[in-house]
């Protein structure tokens, strides 16, 4: 029996569902991977400078792809579509958090986040399209509510945020007519990028930020898990659950930012 014959029999959600997922190799990537296979989907893994992991690199199919470089993406697409044969959900969660001040940006510091972050989500959305225009999808982006509030110590990653959310809203309304879904997460999980702004405030600093969020998340006061507290949401939004939700921004982040209200 096949693997999707299999998650069929056992009513898993995803049962059928072929899915790429970028940035696949760690963070949010590896937990949407981990999820979507246990929900019974198929999927092909993408990634760029970091190898698949030990735990997951047998269990799907992977392939290498530059996100920020159209041609990349168009052969990565083309293969994974030719694996899975076809493709019904794209999970973007490839990108970067890297601090800078407004003051001090810098050209290239500007243009790689840009590029990592917000080209990506175009390119990879627009290949993601072309193979589901005929048969509809769903399109899970990676927002974040630093685009929502904005951010001094990183305002390009903000910017290029933000340019995620109003790239999901307009072509959510664009291609909502071919079935295809485009919503956006904001997650406040513990992923390396996290670590990396621990780091970048200093101990002294990175113990108040983490006061604030016990004082200020409804929810544990801590950031969340990407396996456990992200993957089920991911695992909704790419589930026939989700079909008559498209351009929306959900945060996942224990009630920190509460962007529905």
């Amino acid at each position: 029996m096949s693997g999707s014959a299999e998650a069929a029999s056992a009513g898993l959600p995803l049962a059928g569902r072929r899915a790429v997922v970028t940035g696949a190799a760690s963070g949010i990537g590896a937990a949407a991977v981990t999820s979507f296979l246990a929900a019974g989907a198929d999927v092909v893994g993408l990634f760029h400078t970091t190898p698949p992991p030990d735990d997951l690199k047998e269990r799907c199919e992977w392939v290498a792809c530059d996100v920020r470089a159209r041609g990349s993406v168009d052969a990565a697409f083309d293969q994974a579509a030719s694996t899975l044969g076809g493709i019904d959900v794209l999970l973007h969660a490839a990108g970067g958090w890297r601090p800078a001040t407004p003051e001090s940006l810098s050209d290239d510091e500007f243009d790689l986040v840009i590029d990592a972050n917000l080209r990506s989500t175009i390119l990879t959305n627009q290949a993601a399209f072309e193979r589901m225009r005929h048969s509809g999808g769903q399109i899970i982006n990676l927002g974040s509510a630093e685009g929502v509030r904005g951010n001094p110590m990183a305002p390009h990653y903000a910017v290029a945020k933000a340019g995620v959310h109003a790239w999901t809203r307009s072509v959510a309304a664009a291609w909502g007519k071919s079935g295809v879904t485009v919503n956006a997460l904001a997650p406040a999980v513990s992923t390396k990028g996290a670590e990396r702004l621990w780091e970048h405030l200093g101990q002294e600093a990175a113990t108040m930020f983490k006061e604030h969020l016990r004082t200020r998340m409804p929810l544990r006061g801590e950031l969340g898990d990407p396996d456990t507290d992200l993957g089920p949401v991911m695992v909704f939004l790419a589930s026939t659950g989700a079909l008559f939700m498209t351009g929306q921004l959900i945060a996942v982040d224990g009630g920190l930012h509460m962007l529905g209200a």
